[in-house]
């Protein structure tokens, strides 16, 4: 059955050439909005709080602040309206999965730059 599964998702379903990210990174993700007949490109930057799931499956979430509200967006990694992503900064965590990061305000958001 897993091999069924394998099969299905490695020969189906369209890779995107995404670049690498984690949690903690800062992205912004770029796409595509159907309203009525004209499409448009909508980008959502924030910092990666989490990657779940693996191959055809995985998805990740994306937090940003909207003033003083938090926003949280979950986006598949084979949705067909996602165009691109772009790593802004680069985050040096000690997690996989930052949920921490909600309740932290102020100085204390801030995710320090990992080094090269």
């Amino acid at each position: 059955m897993a091999d069924l599964m394998k099969f299905v998702q490695d020969e189906l379903i369209t890779k995107k050439d995404f670049p690498q990210f984690n949690a903690g990174d800062t992205i912004t993700v770029y796409y595509e909005i159907k309203e009525g007949e004209k499409k448009r490109t909508q980008f959502f930057k924030g910092v990666v709080i989490q990657r779940r799931g693996h191959g055809a499956t995985e998805t990740f979430t994306i937090r940003k602040m909207s003033g003083n509200v938090g926003v949280e967006r979950i986006f598949p990694i084979n949705m067909p309206s996602l165009e691109k992503i772009e790593v802004n900064q680069r985050g040096k965590v000690r997690r996989a999965r930052i949920f921490y990061f909600r309740e932290l305000t102020g100085k204390k958001a801030k995710i320090k730059e990992r080094r090269r």
